[in-house]
């Protein structure tokens, strides 16, 4: 288990950026693919993206792709959520999350194969 805190949101216009960061305690970070889902208000939580613990590549939603971009940096334990030309259809709370297991090969998309989660940090984007 790796514990999660999100920085960085805030109140963007519409074709503004932002970047989010989690920063995530444990020595077995760089063990687990990252990834960060997002939940807008009366909808179900969804997957914007999963960056690979082992390749370091990056996979994402449709509706983000072009985009969104998120990195990691293994030695500062943190993983990057860089947000560009956002839409207001991009208002959500954004989470990270570790991957339940480690060193898998399998790149996860679904909320329920995430064990570790922060607490969220609202993004909301104003036309």
């Amino acid at each position: 288990q790796v514990q999660l805190v999100e920085s960085g949101g805030g109140l963007v216009q519409a074709g503004g950026s932002l970047r989010l960061s989690c920063a995530a305690s444990g020595r077995t970070f760089s063990a687990y693919n990252m990834g960060w889902f997002r939940q807008a208000p009366g909808k179900e939580r969804e997957f914007v993206g999963v960056i690979s613990w082992s390749s370091g590549n990056a996979y994402y939603a449709d509706s983000v792709k072009g985009r969104f971009t998120i990195s990691r940096d293994n030695a500062k334990n943190t993983v990057y959520l860089q947000m560009n030309s956002l839409k207001p259809e991009d208002t959500a709370v954004y989470y990270c999350a570790a991957d339940s297991t480690r060193y898998t090969r399998v790149v996860h998309t679904t909320p329920g194969a995430f064990g570790s989660w922060g607490q969220g940090t609202q993004v909301t984007v104003s036309s």
